[in-house]
């Protein structure tokens, strides 16, 4: 069924604001989501503060309490030196504690009891060793046999368990929330991301369609093209605003679809990336090393940052990737000048351009022999072609040899003009031969400056011209990239429009 214009416009306008819409979803519930898994990870670590201070506090204890036995048993003041320690420590780690039981509402009441009872198990151990050092064993001991102390410390270590307890709940639940959130967020983006291609490819479809019908138009204009020049004319002008209207909607759908795809899919890396080391420190708990809770407070503190920049890079990327596209789209849009060129002195002229960086090195340099003088074609395509084949030539060089570059023009046979730039740097590989001329591929080590433009723009430029560009190469000895061109390109338009 054919595709008509307005259904054209109708279906792909749709398609743009549906995509618009999934893309306004996706990052409204990627925010949300990193919004609670902060919440979540906020939560684990007052868990862990709460049961790390916990810990800590009721080993004070302990060594407080065998301190005072030691040196009750033995009067010797060295053994008070545990005690002495936990004393000196008691009120900073009570603070420890308060600080991070504040964010956990739950365990106020136990933390209140633990207050009390470590005020009188400290002030029980005080009057002991107080005793003691008076010389007063019998009050001493008979504090200690009246079982208060021993009562006290059974109450601290309960509370302090259930405290212990309390947080470890606390703990798993925050870890389970923050895995659920996580796997949310991935799942949100990556079946956005579906979404998003399959609008993307709805919208490419259609446009094919419409341009193939637009093609099998033209092609019927020029076939009842007998004594209808009027009616031609006016089916061509169609045919041209209906292209131009294709081509507006391209850009409008690559420019609008390519920064969101771009940011989402960065981040939600960065977001995966960053919660490894986190959720290695968390599992590991007490057993955790310092250099996993280094990584984890890296990955909290560097790795957003990281995140934002690989965001900004990569859209910058896909910015200069796709104005390479939309160069290429000028270049075949240009409109072409036939004119008298003298190509001996062309191809001198951008070999003097990058002369000095192929003779820098002794045994290097450009030989030219050009056997056709001069061709009808576009200056300015010409102009380029030499340019981007000669400047390949000297970027990818064998760093082992110096550069030696050789440029030959003939005329064929029947006619044609063929330019062969001979090299011998790197070499390309047998497998890469083709693939070099798709854009953004590149052959061989990837150690130089570039998006793989160039040679793709070199064949739009050379099939613009009439022509073709073919490569042979061996890996390590070198390259040969042959152009041929018709010898008269208004003549050549003339008979491919006859």
């Amino acid at each position: 069924m054919p595709i008509s214009q307005a259904f054209f416009r109708r279906s792909n306008a749709l398609l743009l604001a549906i995509g618009i819409a999934v893309l306004v979803v996706i990052v409204a519930t990627s925010l949300w989501l990193t919004s609670a898994s902060e919440r979540y990870f906020g939560e684990v670590t007052a868990a862990r503060a709460v049961r790390s201070a916990t810990a800590d506090l009721l080993s004070l204890v302990q060594d407080a309490e065998t301190g005072q036995r030691g040196f009750l048993l033995t009067r010797e003041e060295a053994y008070l030196e545990p005690y002495n320690i936990a004393v000196s420590k008691l009120a900073a780690q009570r603070a420890n504690l308060d600080r991070a039981a504040a964010k956990l509402r739950e365990i106020g009441p136990l933390l209140q009891r633990v207050t009390s009872e470590l005020d009188q198990k400290m002030a029980e151990l005080a009057a002991t060793v107080e005793a003691r050092r008076r010389g007063d064993i019998e009050t001493a001991m008979r504090m200690v046999r009246s079982g208060t102390g021993k009562r006290l410390m059974d109450d601290l270590r309960t509370d302090l368990n259930a405290i212990l307890t309390n947080s470890e709940a606390e703990l798993r639940e925050a870890i389970d929330a923050q895995l659920t959130a996580s796997t949310r967020l991935r799942w949100t983006t990556i079946i956005g991301a579906i979404l998003i291609l399959a609008m993307a490819g709805a919208a490419s479809w259609t446009i094919v369609s419409y341009t193939r019908e637009l093609v099998a138009a033209r092609r019927e204009v020029e076939t009842l093209n007998v004594g209808l020049e009027e009616r031609v004319r006016e089916r061509t002008d169609a045919l041209i605003k209906a292209n131009e209207e294709v081509q507006r909607f391209a850009y409008i759908v690559t420019h609008d679809l390519r920064a969101p795809l771009v940011n989402i899919m960065g981040f939600t890396s960065e977001l995966e990336a960053m919660f490894k080391p986190i959720d290695t420190y968390v599992a590991a708990g007490n057993a955790a090393s310092p250099e996993q809770k280094s990584a984890a407070e890296e990955a909290l503190r560097v790795d957003v940052a990281e995140a934002i920049g690989f965001i900004r890079s990569s859209t910058r990327k896909m910015d200069g990737l796709i104005n390479a596209i939309l160069k290429i789209s000028r270049e075949g849009r240009r409109e072409l000048r036939a004119e008298s060129v003298d190509l001996a002195a062309l191809i001198e002229t951008a070999a003097a351009a990058v002369h000095h960086q192929a003779s820098a090195e002794e045994g290097g340099g450009i030989e030219i022999d050009s056997q056709v003088p001069r061709v009808v074609s576009d200056r300015l395509s010409l102009d380029q072609v030499m340019g981007n084949l000669l400047d390949n030539a000297i970027k990818y060089r064998a760093p082992e040899r110096p550069i030696k570059i050789a440029v030959r023009t003939r005329r064929e046979r029947r006619g044609w003009v063929k330019i062969e730039i001979e090299d011998n740097g790197r070499g390309i590989a047998a497998t890469d031969h083709e693939r070099i001329f798709e854009l953004f591929r590149r052959s061989g080590a990837q150690n130089t400056a570039g998006e793989g433009i160039g040679l793709a723009h070199v064949r739009t430029m050379v099939r613009n011209l009439g022509g073709d560009i073919a490569v042979r190469s061996e890996l390590g000895k070198g390259t040969t990239f042959t152009v041929t061109l018709p010898p008269d390109l208004a003549a050549y338009r003339r008979s491919a429009e006859a």
